[in-house]
């Protein structure tokens, strides 16, 4: 899927091509490992249950401060992000036709490539609807939640005791509901094909008859947020199932859940073929090859064009037109330092980054197997897609889709034959 960006406020998905944990792991086909420190010796194998660390709500709410969660997210407990650092707002504005902006033609633009980044989960009430464990266990390594949303969770590298405090201040004064006995699951996933909830959720590995249709260039923020009914036997307890099957709006208000008016019965059924039907291996996206680099010359134009200005700009962008803000990439934010990178123009790439000890480091500079760390960074990326992410190096551009090979190889060739102005 391509990905052009409107505007230097929209999106602040971090796009840091430094830092990342020491730990070794397979480097993605073709880009290369990044780093120099030697792995570290796996753990030694057991067969005791990972323990559960207890969370400090207080230290969770001020996790979510740092890391400005409430940018994406309503729901986290914090004021809302002003407007330049609301990472929707503007595509929201850009769609209602109130962006000011002189150019009328160019919003126009900017409408197509938005229209499907509008909207992210709220955060609200989570602790009645998902278990405070995996809420832990996801912010440390996200999925792919969300098939029909565009944008994911980005991996923000946190420690188990960080995620932990998060989840507590997430989950707080939600009490564990009590076990609960199930119904017949061949009779709720009879009732989930006579309700058509394949209408929204994909139930991956299932044989849920119905499939989400959304219609090309338009959004239906319903189908959008509506989870992958695979991961809800992780997510959620047969209790808190059942209760959000019978009174979505109870649980959470405002939710687009329907309320399908199902009894007790029904829903009991239902929630037993949600969370014990036998489901077949996940679909993961094909990575793509490698492409050789281009023997045509490619200009630093189309560079832009294909891979800096459609989603790198956004967190390495300049500060002099977005309030002195350049990004979290660039001026910092989401938690990250500044790296002081500035994708947007021809001389920030050549400056490269500052690393944590305030030395500047080129994004050109080779990997091990001589991949630049740019190109590396963006290989990653088709990696994470596919749940194997590389903790030496992340994938860019972080929370959005991978580009496709071919824009990879234009950036790549241009590299090679000596980045030409």
């Amino acid at each position: 899927m391509k990905w052009h960006s409107p505007a230097s406020t929209a999106l602040a998905f971090v796009l840091l091509l430094a830092g990342g944990c020491k730990d070794k792991t397979s480097s993605p086909s073709g880009s290369g490992a990044s780093g120099s420190a030697a792995p570290e010796p796996a753990p030694a194998a057991s067969s005791l249950p990972a323990p559960v660390l207890l969370g400090n709500a207080e230290r969770g709410k001020a996790l979510l401060e740092t890391y400005e969660c409430n940018r994406c997210h309503q729901g986290t407990g914090l004021a809302a992000a002003d407007f330049h650092k609301d990472c929707y707002a503007c595509h929201r504005d850009i769609i209602d036709g109130k962006f000011k902006v002189k150019d009328l033609a160019k919003v126009e633009r900017w409408k197509k490539n938005v229209v499907m980044v509008q909207h992210t989960p709220s955060l609200d009430q989570v602790g009645k609807r998902l278990k405070r464990e995996w809420i832990a266990a996801f912010l440390q390594q996200p999925k792919d939640l969300r098939p029909n949303l565009v944008p994911t969770m980005p991996p923000l590298r946190l420690t188990a005791q960080q995620a932990a405090d998060i989840a507590a201040h997430l989950t707080k004064g939600s009490e564990a509901a009590a076990d609960l006995a199930l119904g017949d699951a061949e009779r709720g996933r009879q009732l989930m094909a006579a309700k058509a909830c394949g209408t929204c959720h994909v139930f991956s590995g299932a044989d849920l008859p119905i499939k989400p249709v959304l219609a090309k260039g338009q959004s239906n923020p319903a189908i959008e947020l509506a989870p992958d009914l695979r991961f809800a036997r992780e997510r959620v307890g047969p209790a808190a199932l059942v209760r959000w099957l019978r009174e979505p709006e109870k649980v959470k208000p405002g939710t687009l859940m329907p309320n399908l008016g199902l009894s007790e019965t029904e829903a009991k059924d239902i929630a037993a073929y949600v969370l014990q039907a036998q489901l077949g291996p996940q679909a993961l996206p094909e990575k793509p090859k490698r492409l050789p680099k281009l023997e045509r010359k490619v200009s630093f134009e189309e560079v832009q064009e294909k891979v800096l200005n459609r989603t790198c700009a956004h967190c390495h962008g300049n500060p002099d037109i977005a309030r002195g803000d350049g990004g979290p990439g660039n001026t910092g934010g989401f938690g990250y330092k500044p790296r002081q990178l500035d994708l947007s123009k021809y001389s920030g790439i050549a400056s490269g980054y500052v690393d944590d000890a305030g030395e500047r480091h080129s994004v050109y500079s080779p990997m091990k197997d001589g991949t630049p760390r740019i190109v590396a960074a963006l290989w990653a990326r088709h990696d994470e897609q596919r749940g194997s992410p590389n903790p030496e190096l992340r994938g860019m551009p972080l929370g959005m889709p991978a580009l496709p090979a071919e824009d990879i190889q234009v950036l790549e060739s241009w590299i090679a034959q000596g980045r030409p102005r």
